[in-house]
């Protein structure tokens, strides 16, 4: 089996992070966000994965091919000129995909995190017949998406309702579909939108299905998105595999420490904390609710909550750093100083306090 993930363009919304590496492999409960959807799909047999990107192409192959070898996969790119949307990629990518096989390919939008009930999905799809299957996740406040109006029994979809005003339905497009290899004789290649354009034509031919995505879901392509999913990634990771996470009078609720970081004497750590490879965390230190990234040093009696720390960075003694503050690599932040809401870019010294959310050039 075959996959593509849609990896598009430049993460803006995860600014500073991405100016350092493309969003796919900002990290991610310490591995980059694309690897936990590669492992997943390696676990249910697919041996290729395509990347549908138009931004930064070496720098995520020459990445990848490290975890090519490992992980026993065959990763390509397939590199659009001009941004085609969420459908235009496959339609580029058609050449990989399909290998006469006639078996369906997976689609992935490179933000979701979620289990990747893979397996499930492929029964499911090859149970209806239909020619495309996608996932859906119930949501607390359906009038912020566009909703998947569908029939319960059967999962068959009947309609989308783009921003509903009155309540049509609480299930969203999750951003994981299973397609058969006709869905791309439906697709042009130019700019166009598979959820606007071809699952409505698909669903009107009554060839589309939904199955409801049992477990957490999150779209993490931004800050606050980002801690959430961590909090349920980790809450997550307790039920599935409790040993991976870290224990002892220190830890508060689900942390997850890298075998490599260092903690010091006297910590409160957690709930909701993920510290990377390499870091050091010096005595008395506070973290909640943040993640601390490969190669970062938290000085003493410091306090991190609701923050995101970039690679290499520093948080200085008796600093304060909270209400989604987010530091871009190798940032430095000096004793004592304040950090409310503060976005930091790259190789900067922060020497006073930000009192208000803002960004640091």
């Amino acid at each position: 089996m075959k996959a593509l993930i849609l990896v598009g363009g430049f993460g803006t919304r995860l600014r500073p992070l991405t100016l350092s590496v493309p969003k796919p492999l900002v990290d991610f409960a310490n591995k980059p966000m694309i690897l936990h959807q590669i492992e997943a799909l390696r676990d249910v047999g697919v041996t290729e994965v395509v990347l549908a990107i138009n931004y930064q192409p070496e720098v995520m192959l020459n990445f990848l091919k490290d975890f090519e070898a490992k992980l026993g996969i065959k990763i390509t790119c397939s590199q659009e000129t001009e941004p085609l949307g969420t459908a235009g990629p496959l339609a580029l990518a058609r050449d990989k995909l399909i290998d006469g096989s006639g078996e369906p390919f997976f689609v992935l939008n490179s933000d979701v995190i979620s289990e990747y009930p893979f397996d499930e999905l492929i029964k499911f799809h090859k149970s209806h017949g239909g020619e495309a299957t996608i996932m859906v996740t119930k949501v607390d406040e359906p009038s912020k998406y566009g909703v998947v109006v569908m029939e319960e029994e059967t999962g068959k979809v009947d309609r989308f309702v783009e921003k509903p005003k009155i309540f049509v339905g609480n299930k969203i497009n999750a951003g994981i579909y299973l397609l058969n290899p006709s869905v791309l004789d439906r697709i042009e290649l130019r700019p166009t939108s598979i959820e606007k354009e071809v699952f409505p034509q698909i669903a009107a031919d009554k060839e589309l299905f939904a199955m409801v995505l049992p477990g957490f879901w999150m779209d993490v392509g931004q800050p606050k998105d980002y801690i959430t999913g961590l909090r349920l990634y980790l809450n997550s990771l307790r039920k599935r595999s409790p040993s991976k996470l870290a224990s002892g009078a220190h830890i508060v609720g689900n942390v997850l420490v890298h075998e490599t970081a260092v903690i010091g004497e006297g910590c409160l750590i957690g709930p909701d904390v993920a510290i990377g490879p390499g870091c050091v965390v010096e005595s008395g230190v506070r973290l909640s609710r943040c993640t601390v990234m490969r190669g970062a040093r938290v000085k003493k009696h410091s306090c991190i909550s609701s923050s995101i720390i970039g690679w290499h960075s520093t948080v200085g003694q008796w600093a304060r750093v909270e209400n989604m503050t987010i530091l871009g690599e190798d940032v430095h932040v000096c004793d004592e100083i304040y950090s409310n809401g503060g976005v930091v870019l790259p190789h900067k010294e922060i020497k006073s306090s930000i009192l208000k959310p803002e960004i640091v050039m």
